[in-house]
């Protein structure tokens, strides 16, 4: 590792979302920074915050660029998209252009971050952090979940392989990790996926994964999945603070709506 001060600068969170970019950032054993952002306190709503992403949302890097000049970046896909295309010149976790198994790499990052990341946090959402549990909504988003899961599943299933694509962990695997590991909190039971969860806890086992989940607080999801009554009390802190932002946005939009 160069011991060049950081230019990479990660603003996260301890979500599914948030630890794709930092379990990339140790796979490929890059220095960076990192800034918790705090979401429970609309952190992410700042002015500062949202110079980086005018979206709101994490996770956000911002790198010096080949020109010299600071680049802000923001999607999860499309900032893994960039940490490989500019610094993965040996292939670690991607394939090279052109080539068949970057198309399907590319495939599957899509595929999560269209399918599995939306469905699974909508299902997430009418299970955890709804002021009422609206059985249609639950119903529709776990089921949705659980299809995509069946999607992977008969996927390892059928090319008998340990990673998504080219046998090996690419940013394909990584983006889908940490939802698969966070499958019982949206209430899907991943020992009904065998393929998906022995490719869960192949990924589990390697270092980089283990130390990048851990930004920037330690990883806590497995423990929190085998206690129920913890996990109850960290769900009803989390929907407090939802709603409340929820709230804050809908006011905001309103004010919007009435200038």
């Amino acid at each position: 590792m160069s011991s060049k001060k950081p230019e990479i600068h990660l603003y996260t969170t301890q979500t599914p979302n948030g630890i794709k970019i930092s379990i990339t950032l140790e796979e490929l054993a890059l220095q960076y920074d990192w800034t918790k952002i705090d979401i429970s306190k609309n952190t992410q709503k700042e002015q500062w915050f949202l110079d980086i992403n005018p979206n709101g949302r994490i996770p956000a890097l911002t790198d010096t660029f080949t020109d010299g000049k600071l680049i802000r970046l923001f999607e999860s896909g499309s900032i893994m998209q960039y940490l490989v295309d500019r610094y993965d010149t040996d292939n670690k976790i991607s394939f090279a252009h052109g080539t068949r198994e970057h198309i399907e790499m590319t495939n599957w990052l899509f595929f999560m971050n269209a399918g599995v990341g939306p469905m699974q946090g909508q299902a997430n959402h009418f299970s955890r952090y709804a002021p009422e549990q609206i059985e249609y909504g639950i119903n529709r988003y776990q089921n949705e979940t659980r299809r995509l899961y069946g999607v992977l599943d008969r996927h390892l299933a059928d090319t008998k392989a340990e990673y998504l694509v080219g046998g090996k962990c690419t940013i394909a695997d990584i983006a889908h990790w940490g939802w698969i590991s966070a499958a019982g909190w949206a209430g899907i039971n991943i020992d009904d996926f065998p393929n998906l969860k022995a490719w869960e806890n192949r990924m589990w086992d390697r270092p980089a994964v283990q130390k990048g989940a851990s930004i920037p607080d330690p990883y806590k999801m497995k423990e929190l999945l085998a206690d129920k009554e913890k996990m109850e009390r960290h769900a009803a802190q989390s929907r407090e603070w939802v709603q409340q932002g929820m709230r804050e946005d809908a006011e905001k939009n309103k004010a919007r709506s009435q200038k």
